[in-house]
């Protein structure tokens, strides 16, 4: 069955197709739209009014607040160091790794094939261009494109400085 008995559904949320989701052990706030072929996995929490578009994979450790809008073929990830197996050369298992939180901060948007790696935090507001790979924390408000992600426009709308195109660099006034 695609939507496990352990899903906690909101009210008058919107599954499109069913049959072509993936969700258990997760939490789905009120009236959020989720598309075909997309995944939601244990533990995971999307807020409400939300919009989860086709083909994204949201990991267990992943916060989505509400009003998040998630584009076609996002992919979170969980695992600073995903292995296959233990040094013994066993496969891995539940205990053989550590599952690394994501926040999404309510209102930001995340555009088509975007990655997101784990121990991120999005701010609220911020938007994440199509493809971007977000290896850092995002202020609030701020767009990030490119790969690794970087700033493009602060939260005034105005241009990123250029010191701020530096990976890893990020002013105070972007600071969490």
């Amino acid at each position: 069955m695609p939507i496990a008995k352990d899903v906690q559904l909101g009210k008058d949320v919107k599954i499109f197709h069913p049959d072509l989701v993936n969700l258990y052990g997760c939490l789905i706030g009120d009236e959020t739209k989720i598309g075909t072929f997309v995944e939601i996995q244990a533990g995971a929490k999307v807020g409400a009014r939300c919009k989860i578009s086709s083909h994204s994979f949201i990991c267990e450790g992943v916060t989505i607040e509400d009003e998040v809008f998630v584009g076609h073929g996002v992919m979170f990830i969980n695992d600073k160091f995903p292995r296959a197996t233990t040094s013994t050369g066993e496969l891995q298992g539940p205990e053989d790794w550590k599952v690394e939180t994501t926040r999404v901060g309510r209102r930001a948007s995340i555009g088509s094939n975007a990655t997101i790696l784990c121990g991120v935090i999005i701010g609220e507001g911020a938007v994440i261009g199509a493809g971007a790979v977000v290896t850092h924390d995002v202020a609030p408000n701020m767009t990030v494109a490119g790969c690794p992600a970087r700033p493009m426009r602060s939260e005034s709308g105005e241009e990123a400085e250029a010191q701020t195109l530096i990976p890893g660099v990020w002013p105070e006034r972007m600071s969490r």
